[in-house]
């Protein structure tokens, strides 16, 4: 039988057709010569698994297994998708079709798709129904070109109720289609934690019962990689991918997912963030621990390109440009993301307290500098082979002074520049503190971002007196109380306290500080930085109409990830007119999907530029790299495109996700709605910070002279101006789009775009 593959189809049943003979020799259960003996061993076994005796690998009992022929990838793409049912133990293949490959093309877009074929328009977060799934794309795990290791996660948002799509670098994604698997579909509802592993090596994957307490994710994936790795051997370990979560994903909706790595330069654990929308939520909720996976060997040939010396000459002449030009523009190999503090503060962009102004006196204390002194190696780090924009830094042998690991040293990945803005934003301007934070929120499983958004509007209610010790627990919730802060993440990673109201988001915290303390809700409303249910990334939009509608018009909600405008806006002012936003808020959003499409990280795209991008016809878009785009996309692919080509790509998906939105009761323009702060200011003290630009401005575009007239006067004149004018920028994008007024995609559109299948137009009909 040698090779022979064999399906699963249900927990214990059928385990003749779960392993073959080949996987019962492996696990010293065998040794036969004919099939009577494979079937009396085979009886053996499985009264074993009934037994709960049979053990994987580092003795985790095995609930279900399912062998597989290993093949190989061909042009980017395994042909094939894992489906899992952590309840019911189904393991099997689902063939990617061509048709997938034509309209959806991988990552993000498969993640859509296989999604809308598992869900009703009725289905919640928590249903047992609700799929995550996780993809690469056709590009993912190219090692000859810069920022090809992304992972993207769909499901459903605990935040939102809507479509939630976040992306996260690592080994994972690339691993998992190196395993065999162009995505891994994970359904139901465990009743015990358990952990999936995809034995890319061996051909097996299994649904293991975890008996691990601590899922916190340093302790639960590090154990797991050297439990997992064939030995002790640094590149056996490597060879292992996990993701997880903790603790605080089980008390929040603001669970992010972990995607580890092994660091071989120093030997230990490293992990990127899938952050946004609850996916972290999502996987505890259905009582998953982990998903492990072992890739074989990579290297360049691993994707069978079409081309390779292609994709090794676009690759090479972007590395030169890295190596070359990085230092003097954006320092992402020594410093990151990180580098954005110092900027964002000069342009009064940076967020300080609750999003209220756009720069502090002290935020040269969480500048690039200083991180650059604490990051540790001295050298570029990247996390994903072969990628030399190398911005994934960590700060080595840090101390914890709080919480349930005091005392230990750590690594701690990061900071980003949205976890030390958003530490900004609540006040705090405390290296240490940015530190402590962000190794507590990665390894209790809790976004960044949603936890210090959230927590600068409680801040400002707690100063506001809309609520006070007695909601709060006595807690003292001023800005700039990193104690307090700190207790708050704690108590979220415990599941006790102020933190369990404030871990349920903006939204949720609105509804019950309205409901239980009398607060006003319009004032809440004003000041709640969500959108759709999602908290706010760290930028201040004020002064940029382009970035407050890509933010309010972002499918997912207000991540920077689909458009940011504010250069282009604010800065420069290259899109003046209502129809060149609209524009740009066509192109940006199109594009940057794409990368969530193949498997890329936009960050090799423009946070490097070639010398002469300035002197392009158009080089917001960094044309000479979007060519590059093609050239990697055609070498993996065999499929030539254009510019033009990538953009189609992207606006096939971008649609079908906003009509996924509509079938879920979302996806209309009274979502599409923004707080007041992100348009203009909310609060007398905020005008009066800026009362020379916001005076100006009535005189200079209403023609309304603000002499005589109070704060109070000229803000709600201010505010009747601004929010018409956002409104005639949604009236603008939406005809770009080729969307109705209410923001739904017409049956003209779908036809265009070649997604008119009848359960699509089905959704929209009623909407026309």
């Amino acid at each position: 039988m040698g090779n022979r593959n064999v399906k699963s189809r249900s927990g214990n049943q059928g385990w003749e057709n779960r392993l073959s003979r080949k996987t019962l020799e492996e696990l010293g259960w065998l040794s036969y010569t004919c099939s009577a003996t494979y079937l009396r061993f085979g009886r053996a076994l499985h009264a074993r698994m009934e037994e709960g005796q049979m053990t994987g690998p580092a003795d985790y009992r095995v609930i279900s297994e399912h062998a597989y022929a290993l093949g190989k990838v061909e042009r980017g793409y395994t042909g094939r998708s894992l489906y899992v049912n952590v309840d019911t133990g189904v393991i099997e293949e689902r063939p990617v079709t061509q048709q997938m490959k034509d309209i959806f093309i991988g990552g993000r877009g498969f993640g859509v798709w296989r999604l809308w074929n598992a869900v009703k328009g009725t289905t919640k977060w928590n249903d047992p129904e609700n799929e995550l799934v996780i993809s690469s794309g056709p590009v993912g795990g190219t090692t000859n070109y810069p920022g090809s290791g992304k992972s993207i996660v769909v499901s459903l948002s605990p935040l939102t109720g809507g479509v939630i799509d976040s992306n996260a670098g690592g080994y994972f994604g690339p691993y998992l289609k190196f395993a065999g698997w162009d995505a891994l579909e994970i359904q139901g509802k465990a009743t015990e934690n358990v952990i999936v592993f995809i034995n890319g090596v061996k051909g097996t994957v299994q649904l293991l019962a975890c008996p691990d307490t601590d899922i916190n994710t340093h302790v639960l994936a590090e154990k797991l990689l050297h439990e997992f790795a064939d030995s002790d051997d640094p590149r056996d370990i490597a060879a292992i991918s996990t993701v997880s979560t903790g603790s605080g994903a089980e008390h929040a909706r603001w669970g992010c997912l972990n995607f580890s790595f092994f660091d071989l330069k120093r030997r230990a654990l490293r992990i990127k963030q899938a952050g946004r929308g609850g996916t972290g939520t999502v996987f505890r909720d259905k009582k998953i621990a982990a998903l492990v996976v072992k890739s074989p060997a990579v290297g360049p040939t691993s994707n069978q390109p079409a081309d390779l010396k292609r994709i090794q000459e676009v690759g090479a002449r972007i590395t030169k440009e890295i190596m070359k030009l990085d230092a003097s523009q954006c320092d992402m190999r020594r410093v990151g993301t990180a580098h954005l503090v110092e900027i964002m503060d000069e342009y009064d962009l940076l967020p300080t307290h609750n999003y209220k102004f756009g720069c502090h006196p002290d935020s040269g204390n969480i500048s690039s500098s200083v991180w650059r002194e604490r990051f540790g190696q001295n050298m570029p780090d990247g996390c994903w082979l072969g990628c030399t924009m190398s911005c994934s830094h960590a700060v080595d042998d840090f101390l914890l002074q709080t919480g349930p690991y005091k005392g230990s040293r750590v690594l701690v990945d990061g900071p980003e520049y949205e976890t030390a803005g958003g530490s900004a934003n609540a006040g705090i301007f405390d290296p240490e503190f940015v530190l402590e934070m962000n190794f507590y929120c990665d390894t209790y499983g809790i976004d960044t971002i949603s936890f210090t958004t959230g927590l600068a509007f409680v801040m400002e209610c707690y100063e506001a007196g809309l609520i006070g010790s007695d909601a709060t627990g006595g807690l003292d919730l001023r800005f700039g109380n990193k104690e307090a802060a700190m207790e708050v993440l704690h108590q979220i990673g415990r599941g006790d306290g102020f933190g369990v109201i404030v871990g349920q988001g903006i939204r949720c915290m609105k509804k019950t500080f309205a409901r239980d303390y009398g607060a006003d809700p319009a004032f809440m409303q004003d000041i709640g930085m969500e959108a759709k249910g999602l908290e706010y990334s760290e930028y201040v939009t004020k002064e940029s109409l382009a970035m407050q509608g890509g933010y309010g018009l972002a499918l997912k909600g207000p991540q920077h990830d689909e458009a940011w405008l504010i250069f282009m806006d604010m800065v420069n002012n290259q899109i003046p007119t209502f129809e060149d936003k609209a524009e740009a808020l066509h192109y940006f959003p199109m594009w940057r999907t794409w990368f969530g499409l193949v498997g890329h990280c936009k960050l090799p795209w423009n946070d490097v530029e070639p010398e002469n991008n300035a002197q392009t016809a158009e080089p917001a878009k960094v044309p000479e790299h979007v060519e590059n785009y093609c050239d990697v996309f055609a070498g993996v692919t065999g499929t030539e495109v254009t510019p033009a080509d990538l953009i189609l790509q992207s606006e096939r998906v971008y649609n079908f996700q906003r009509v996924f939105g509509v079938r879920l009761g979302l996806g209309t323009r009274e979502h599409d709605a923004i707080p007041y702060r992100s348009v203009g200011p909310v609060t007398e003290e905020e005008y009066e910070s800026r009362a020379e630009r916001y005076d100006g401005q009535l005189q200079d575009q209403l023609n309304v002279d603000p002499d005589g007239k109070s704060t109070a006067e000229k803000m709600d004149i201010l505010r009747a101006h601004r929010e018409k004018q956002y409104e005639t920028l949604i009236d603008a994008v939406y005809k770009r789009r080729g969307w109705t007024p209410n923001g739904v995609p017409t049956i003209a559109k779908l036809e265009e775009l070649g997604i008119d299948f009848p359960d699509v137009v089905e959704v929209v009909k009623p909407h026309q």
